[in-house]
């Protein structure tokens, strides 16, 4: 089958044990009946002959219509109906090519964000058809360096799918103190205090088209119009409502903001109860004293990070290691041991302050077929004793 399969699509790479994989997965699935199953068969291998042999069938397969250029690889929507995915190969393999070149033309630290994207049939089977697509440039790396295409697959996986990607580097892109929650209240309390000034507005004559639309807008959905005798009343009772609404909604943020305060105050006293009694008697006051200069600050730990420095040891350690320290056994990496290591690691962790390009573990699972590469380049470079600065490059946040 493997054979038959090279001949027919010599532009895919694929190997047998991934080929007989995707075979039982759509037998497994019941994708086609068996009226369906019988219909490709003659289609792919057609033969006048019921018992004529494989050879005498490929030359005939070569001259069928493309009929068998669809991927075999089947897709699945969430309401388990299976079709095929939009992209040929030789056309994800082509915007695979533009990713990759992307991606190496944009510092690390400038490279988009990937999302949490759903762990959903259909998004499995993007990501199981670039596995075969993948070998190609896994046999062609060299290091771990040459391993940063499984950042463009990853870019190319969220784009097929319709993920958004944050275009936003990760050293510029600067998260918010507040938290979610009391930022989308305080957007309402904005918002509400807008109307109800727009309401005062209208009670005291003013008559702008914008001011009467948003009144509206205030009414819809009820049986209130401005041409009621009522209406000042009715303005007078929404406006009280709405002053009860911005009031709970205040509330409702002290009660959060209380209940954050003791969260981290458990928190801190279970890692470090004298920190917690320090903040508990004297509370840190932040922008109260003068800011620290950049200056001092860069040259401080550049002297502590950046300058070789050359210890002394005494000669104790020579005793020490001679009489205590026993030779390591040979440290041999196997495949077998990456997948583990990738299988028992989170999915959406994100690698931000560990690596620069922050791909997530997801996109090395999936990728099933960079275990074996991934083991042979890590243990090259622990017989090297040297890893790139991809792995040992992070961003440091200095905290005042």
């Amino acid at each position: 089958m493997h054979r038959l399969f090279t001949e027919l699509e010599p532009f895919i790479t694929v190997i047998e044990q991934n080929l007989a994989d995707r075979v039982r997965y759509i037998l497994r699935l019941n994708i086609f009946d068996g009226a369906e199953h019988e219909r490709l068969r003659c289609e792919a291998v057609p033969s006048s002959n019921e018992n004529a042999t494989t050879e005498d069938a490929v030359p005939q397969v070569a001259e069928q219509p493309a009929h068998v250029n669809t991927p075999v690889v089947a897709d699945s929507n969430d309401d388990g109906t299976f079709t095929h995915p939009d992209h040929h190969p030789e056309q994800m393999r082509s915007t695979l090519e533009e990713a990759i070149v992307v991606t190496r033309s944009t510092p690390l630290e400038n490279r988009p964000r990937f999302p949490r994207i759903a762990i959903s049939k259909r998004n499995r089977a993007v990501v199981r058809a670039l596995n075969p697509i993948l070998v190609t440039y896994l046999e062609a790396s060299r290091d771990l360096c040459e391993t940063d295409f499984l950042f463009g697959a990853a870019l190319l996986v969220c784009r097929t799918i319709g993920a958004k990607v944050s275009t936003a580097g990760r050293a510029t892109g600067q998260s918010s103190a507040i938290p979610p929650l009391r930022r989308r209240i305080e957007e309402r309390i904005a918002k509400t205090r807008a109307l109800i000034g727009r309401l005062i507005c209208f009670i005291s004559g003013n008559n702008r088209p914008r001011v009467v639309r948003t009144v509206r807008m205030a009414f819809a959905g009820t049986n209130v119009s401005l041409s009621q005798p009522d209406i000042t009343q009715k303005l007078t009772e929404r406006i009280d409502d709405l002053k009860q609404r911005i009031a709970a909604w205040g509330k409702r943020i002290r009660r959060y903001t209380e209940r954050l305060t003791w969260f981290n105050q458990n928190r801190l006293f279970q890692s470090d109860q004298k920190r917690h009694y320090e903040s508990l008697e004297r509370p840190m006051e932040s922008g109260t004293g003068p800011a620290p200069n950049q200056a001092d600050t860069v040259a401080f730990w550049r002297g502590l990070w950046s300058e070789p420095v050359n210890h002394s040891e005494g000669h104790w350690t020579e005793v020490v290691a001679s009489q205590c320290i026993t030779p390591m056994d040979p440290v041999i990496i196997t495949p077998d041991d990456g997948a583990e290591a990738v299988r028992r690691a989170t999915n959406w962790k994100s690698q931000r302050g560990k690596r620069l390009d922050g791909l997530h573990h997801y996109w090395l699972k999936d990728f099933v077929v960079c275990h074996t590469v991934l083991a042979r380049h890590f243990q090259e470079a622990f017989n090297q004793k040297s890893l790139p600065s991809l792995f040992t490059t992070g961003i440091t946040h200095l905290v005042p």
